[in-house]
């Protein structure tokens, strides 16, 4: 857990990202080892993902906000159906079996791998207005989505942000914000649902692992820092290419679980 939490709260900071592309995949395999009931083991890795991204996308924010590249405006009025698309995304995942949510997270990896992968920079960013039907619409999508992954939702919402016209280095701090909200409403929804449940699994409150948050939250909120301070710094047209390749690794293993269980 202390060696997964290094990768996870740099590339938080980096990408704006929660870290819960990593954690969740990490998590599983890890309360999977320690023989986590089979029918909870994806629900357990996703609520203790929400819970670590909370700590650790407060500190993204905060160091990307020194850099003037936090878009409040867009985080008040597109961040509220986000919180709507979680609450009900976390509902939908409560009552989905471990194989569906696998192959779920395999499915939605798979596609933003290959929409990076194909992303190609524009030479110049024009701010468009985002229109109200257009937050409805992929504000709830985004957060639906979100939920039952344990992301913060930025791989989403950097490639929306960055259609609309935002600069990367925007695109990236006003994401990291919304997945701030993304994995409060997240955390509390699988805290809630799991405890509804009677789940009763080892040193956990409903579906979220204390002593995994305990862990991962001092390291991921520290390489966080060092991660958002870096993405000012290099070519992002890059990052995005490995961030693709990373995932597209991610979602074929996965597929690979699910028709392993």
């Amino acid at each position: 857990m202390a060696l997964t939490a290094i990768p996870v709260g740099f590339v938080a900071g980096l990408f704006g990202i929660g870290g819960g592309l990593i954690t969740v995949p990490f998590l599983f395999y890890i309360f999977n080892s320690l023989g986590i009931d089979q029918d909870y083991v994806m629900h357990l890795a996703v609520g203790t993902s929400f819970a670590i991204i909370i700590p650790t996308s407060t500190v993204s924010v905060l160091t990307h906000h020194k850099f003037k590249a936090v878009d409040f405006d867009i985080v008040k009025s597109y961040g509220i159906f986000v919180v709507l698309g979680v609450i009900l995304g976390t509902l939908f995942a409560a009552t989905v079996k471990t194989k569906t949510l696998v192959l779920f997270f395999a499915i939605v990896i798979f596609l933003l791998s290959v929409y990076l992968l194909s992303l190609k920079e524009k030479e110049k960013n024009i701010t468009l207005k985002i229109k109200l039907h257009s937050k409805v619409m992929l504000g709830f999508l985004v957060g639906f989505i979100s939920a039952p992954m344990g992301i913060g939702g930025a791989v989403m919402n950097v490639p929306i942000l960055k259609f609309f016209g935002y600069s990367i280095n925007r695109a990236i701090g006003s994401a990291a914000a919304i997945g701030f909200l993304i994995a409060l409403f997240g955390a509390l929804g699988f805290l809630i649902t799991g405890s509804y449940l009677k789940t009763n699994i080892p040193l956990s409150i409903g579906f979220l692992n204390i002593p995994a948050f305990l862990i991962f939250i001092p390291i991921t909120t520290f390489m966080a820092r060092i991660g958002a301070r870096t993405v000012h710094t290099i070519n992002k047209s890059k990052i995005s290419k490995y961030f693709g390749i990373f995932l597209l690794i991610i979602a074929f293993k996965f597929f690979y679980e699910y028709f392993k269980l």
